[in-house]
């Protein structure tokens, strides 16, 4: 399986053509990385230079963020988390009797945290919103149904290019996802691995100013990327082909006149990379009309 570029031009004055970029194929586009790395803006920007559907950016993160947040927002959508997810508003996280043991003993290390945020008793619920805000790990059962359910009802179609944003992170996913790419007969055509220092990224992330941005919570993050997300990659890597991972470096700064940091053209930069890792050529890149727009980081 593999995906083409298919490229259309039209007059632009006095500098020669313009080409645009479109997708063709089937199969799946891992993007990862480490916390603040700028999956999202690279992932608007690919969107954009590759007019694929909304639809299709599968984002793990955003996935999670949405179904905590509708949970606490809307008392019937958290009734339903239990069926759909197997994460349970109405099952506490401390029972051995109806969470499994391995997640119990996890969520014991943040004991006094979940009871301060979420009260004495707290559900399975709770210990997922924990977990997404803190940047803990979320347990794999629960990763796996998510992703599963949203990419078989893409992969239905007969061709379509899926942008799979911020999973795997872990080895049990990572074989999770060679697993459903074989049952579901898509194949994976590329992970793009974007590539930051810590220092990088305490400084995105501290500059943005997230509420759950803390010291804290940010070396838990990138405590998570060693201990997790990098050996998932391994995982890919070592079951692919080393052909089939790109690492990118995602610190690719691009500056103004004045000496400032101009945040789109940094962007454009590191999304040129990932494109031409996917194949794209660099001559179709230097004649684009105009470059990605930045995108949430």
């Amino acid at each position: 399986m593999k995906t083409h570029a298919a490229a259309a031009t039209r007059p632009r004055s006095g500098l020669g053509l313009v080409t645009s970029v479109r997708a063709r194929g089937r199969g799946i586009i891992v993007l990862a990385g480490p916390s603040s790395c700028g999956k999202g803006a690279v992932a608007a920007a690919l969107r954009k230079t590759l007019h694929l559907p909304p639809e299709n950016h599968l984002s793990m993160g955003e996935a999670l963020r949405e179904i905590v947040d509708k949970s606490a927002a809307d008392p019937s959508f958290r009734a339903t988390v239990g069926e759909r997810y197997g994460v349970h508003a109405d099952r506490g996280i401390f029972d051995a009797g109806v969470t499994p043991p391995a997640i119990v003993q996890k969520a014991r290390q943040y004991e006094g945290e979940l009871r301060e945020r979420f009260g004495p008793n707290p559900t399975q619920v709770d210990w997922l919103s924990l977990c997404v805000t803190a940047g803990l790990l979320v347990p794999d059962a629960w990763s796996e149904r998510i992703i599963e359910g949203v990419i078989a009802a893409r992969a239905a179609q007969d061709e379509v290019l899926i942008l799979l944003d911020g999973y795997p992170r872990t080895e049990v996913a990572a074989r999770h996802v060679l697993d459903l790419s074989s049952r579901l007969g898509i194949g994976i055509l590329k992970v793009i691995h974007l590539s930051i220092s810590k220092g990088e990224m305490h400084r995105r992330a501290l500059g943005r100013a997230r509420m759950d941005d803390t010291e804290q919570m940010l070396e838990r993050r990138y405590q998570f990327y060693i201990d997790h997300v990098q050996p998932a990659m391994e995982t890919l890597k070592a079951n692919l082909g080393s052909h089939s991972v790109a690492l990118i470096d995602a610190q690719q700064p691009s500056y103004l006149p004045d000496g400032s940091l101009d945040l789109e053209g940094s962007v454009r930069n590191v999304a040129h990379a990932v494109l031409v890792a996917l194949g794209v050529s660099r001559h179709i890149l230097d004649h684009l009309e105009e470059g990605p727009t930045t995108g949430p980081a």
